[in-house]
């Protein structure tokens, strides 16, 4: 990343706060984790956070087993409430004050989605957690993700995966893939590359905000990257 960033969202999937179980939280990697996002706050960001559900429901795979799409979806969306609650008190254990918004109204547990009440957090040194996707079905948080992004004018989205960056095919299969340093918008949409959805992908692209696929399994790795260091790809407008 060339240009320094003052305000960044960082989206990670559900599936990282499983750390190596097979299924739902496990503290002490979400504590790991939660060090890496204060290393980055105290680098002098404002920091937005979007969690993925799929360590404890994705609704694709349940609306795929014969459940309604929409119910499946906002299953889907609690478990991201329970994820940003899981950040939320581990960051607080490490004294980073966190805000949770949630596209779902449940004020008993965290506030609503508020811009101006969101930005006023970050201003104030908050890290603030969207929760719940867009609020609707049939919208990945992934597009949650880019949304929020837009909404708070953040200089970039930083997608943390287990994958260190985009692949022209699939890594895990095809041991002679090839990772991009950069690649267009353009060319992730017609070459269908497994980097975001589309509509989050075209989302960035409307709004020029560059997206950083990177590892965060990797310790320190977010602070490397946010260095302009590290293995990590950038999907960004051509030049």
């Amino acid at each position: 990343m060339t240009q320094p960033r003052k305000r960044v969202l960082l989206k990670l999937s559900g599936e990282v706060l499983m750390g190596d179980q097979s299924f739902g939280i496990d503290p002490a990697f979400v504590l790991e984790l939660a060090k890496e996002v204060k290393a980055a706050k105290e680098s002098g960001l404002e920091l937005c956070l979007v969690i993925g559900g799929g360590n404890i429901f994705r609704g694709m795979a349940g609306a795929a087993q014969g459940m309604d799409r929409a119910q499946a979806d906002y299953m889907g969306m609690l478990a991201t409430v329970m994820n940003a609650l899981a950040m939320q008190s581990a960051l607080e254990q490490i004294g980073v004050q966190t805000r949770v918004q949630s596209a779902v109204q449940m004020d008993a547990v965290c506030e609503p989605v508020i811009r101006r009440r969101a930005e006023r957090h970050l201003e104030k040194g908050r890290v603030v957690i969207f929760a719940a996707g867009v609020g609707a079905p049939y919208f990945t948080t992934d597009s949650g993700a880019a949304l929020r992004a837009a909404e708070m004018r953040c200089d970039a989205l930083l997608k943390g995966t287990s994958v260190d960056g985009v692949y022209d095919s699939d890594p895990k299969t095809n041991p002679a893939a090839k990772r991009y340093d950069t690649v267009s918008y353009d060319t992730v949409l017609a070459d269908n590359l497994k980097v975001m959805d589309a509509s989050a992908v075209a989302l960035c692209r409307d709004n020029n905000i560059p997206i950083v696929v990177f590892s965060i399994r990797e310790k320190g790795n977010l602070a490397k990257v946010l260095a302009g260091e590290g293995v990590q790809t950038t999907v960004q407008k051509e030049a």
